[in-house]
């Protein structure tokens, strides 16, 4: 989980005149961590089903069919996982393709039509390159049944062993009831997760209870480049989306390692780019220091201004359009399973902001803006002493964006600021600021469709799911919102700890086979609802 995109409902404003000729994105993944024993199986083979919407005889035998095939599961997640599928590198397209290619194959051996639908090209390094086309699938057209539309995504972030991976990246290892791999919880075997739920209903001999598309692109880990002009260019007037009913995506995580939730919102982002340039060239300390007005000082001190020591955003006006806290939204931060304590060691904290308190934590984790300090390009980072001048510097930093704040808004008030500060300074260097944007996502988690998701969560878990919001971004969520005019739904399967886009990225043993569970018995609550 990266991430952020530039989209359709995007704004980019670019100060110089330059654009930039590339689409970021970038989702974090939570690291609400909780140092625990995975959740139990409730359906295991010798378990006893206590709660059904209907039919208590066909889910049983459904979770019966996955408890038996728990190492084909296993066995088609490694062969997923072999394929480097790296968007991100050109010289991994080819391994993008045929990852693709495998996709539509497992597809259309559950019985999908399917279709590759090509979105164009890309540039990379000055070079046109063919993007990787995107799997459009469907199964079932029963008009008395609900559809679902389900996205996900078939590429990875980059990953070597000497990054620190204790196993090849590309070679499935279990260890510990953990399968450990690139893409193996982002997000091939959630991926997978919906193949699997498919095969366990055919293998009963039972129908789908609901008619099935599905959209896999082999880009989301860099931008989703061509989706959005495949959405609502090609796909909604071709009226894929007429019969859509709901949406899924699950591409996303638990808050923590124990208790599974459902997500109904996300921040936006809006990501800066300042560059400042005293010369044409870097120089030499020795030299030229003391002559010249060095674009390093300049950016340090711009990025000093933008945020305390505590995070709150110096910004002005950046909370004034932030969302009312409601009632029933502040009792919803008290009831959710996270622990501060759990979540500071896994993560190695000295200390926690806002005293550590649980409800403030979530609250500055979802529903307040946020800014973080990214890095700077041309500095000199290698290890040992330098004695360069950066003839130009990069600095970049985010600001998580939330319901209330438009895109436009909030770059105007990061502008506005930040040449104000320029001023002030009264440097002589050359100043530009580039920024690109995606809106925040809600939904309501009242939603028949959330309660349906609900229902299958406690028959699998046992347990009332939380309803979370997120501090990633996933702006593909609201690209199918708004191309389908229909309700979505985060549905995941990984644990808070999977270490997606990190070294040593995993998924339990127990989260993938539950997940399938889950996405049967999901499919299967939204067949009961009235179409």
């Amino acid at each position: 989980m990266s991430r952020f995109i530039l989209k359709r409902s995007i704004s980019a404003i670019c100060y110089s005149f330059i654009q930039p000729d590339f689409r970021l994105q970038s989702r974090i993944t939570q690291a609400s961590l909780q140092a625990c024993r995975p959740p139990r199986c409730h359906y295991s083979k010798a378990c006893e089903v206590t709660k059904m919407s209907s039919n208590d005889k066909l889910l049983p035998r459904i979770f019966k069919h996955v408890d038996e095939n728990v190492d084909s599961y296993k066995q088609l997640l490694k062969e997923a996982v072999a394929i480097p599928s790296i968007s991100s590198d050109a010289a991994h397209r080819d391994d993008c393709v045929r990852m693709v290619h495998w996709t539509q194959e497992k597809l259309k051996e559950v019985g999908a039509t399917t279709e590759l639908r090509d979105v164009g090209f890309q540039t990379i390094d000055g070079k046109q390159v063919k993007l990787p086309p995107v799997l459009v699938s469907v199964l079932g057209n029963d008009p008395k049944k609900n559809t679902i539309c389900i996205y996900g995504h078939l590429d990875v972030q980059p990953a070597l062993k000497s990054d620190g991976w204790l196993s090849e990246p590309f070679e499935l290892v279990e260890r510990d009831g953990k399968l450990f791999g690139r893409g193996s919880t982002d997000d091939k075997g959630p991926v997978l997760g919906w193949l699997h739920a498919i095969n366990a209903y055919k293998a009963i001999g039972e129908e789908l209870p609901v008619n099935l598309k599905f959209i896999l692109e082999c880009m989301e880990e860099s931008g989703s480049e061509g989706l959005d002009e495949l959405l609502f260019e090609k796909l909604k007037p071709e009226g894929f989306f007429d019969s859509v009913d709901y949406v899924c995506i699950s591409d996303n995580y638990w808050l923590g390692t124990t208790k599974p939730c459902i997500t109904y919102g996300l921040r936006g982002i809006s990501y800066y780019f300042v560059e400042v340039e005293c010369a044409k060239m870097d120089l030499h300390s020795g030299v030229y220091g003391g002559t010249v007005h060095e674009a390093m000082s300049d950016l340090i001190y711009l990025m000093s201004e933008l945020v305390d020591k505590d995070g709150k955003i110096l910004i002005t006006d950046m909370y004034k359009s932030v969302a009312p806290m409601t009632e029933d939204e502040k009792k919803l931060y008290t009831s959710i399973d996270f622990d501060p304590v759990a979540y500071k060691t896994s993560i190695g904290a000295h200390q926690l902001a806002h005293n550590g308190v649980k409800e403030q934590l979530l609250m500055h984790r979802w529903r307040y803006p946020s800014l973080s300090l990214h890095g700077i390009e041309g500095a000199a980072f290698q290890p040992g002493a330098k004695t360069v001048i950066p003839g130009k510097v990069i600095g970049k930093f985010s600001i998580r964006i939330v319901p209330h704040q438009e895109p436009a808004e909030v770059e105007k008030l990061v502008m506005d600021y930040l040449n104000k500060k320029w001023a002030e300074r009264g440097s002589p260097n050359k100043l530009k600021i580039t920024a690109q944007s995606g809106r925040a996502w809600t939904e309501d988690p009242s939603h028949p469709h959330y309660q349906a998701a609900a229902r299958a969560v406690r028959m699998i878990f046992q347990t009332e799911p939380d309803m979370s919001r997120e501090g990633g971004s996933i702006p593909v969520t609201i690209s199918l919102q708004e191309a389908s005019a229909r309700n979505v739904l985060l549905l995941p399967m990984g644990a808070g700890d999977d270490m997606a886009h990190s070294q040593n990225e995993k998924l339990n043993v127990r989260n993938y086979i539950e997940g399938i569970k889950l996405f049967a018995a999901y499919l299967h609550e939204v067949g009961l609802l009235k179409k």
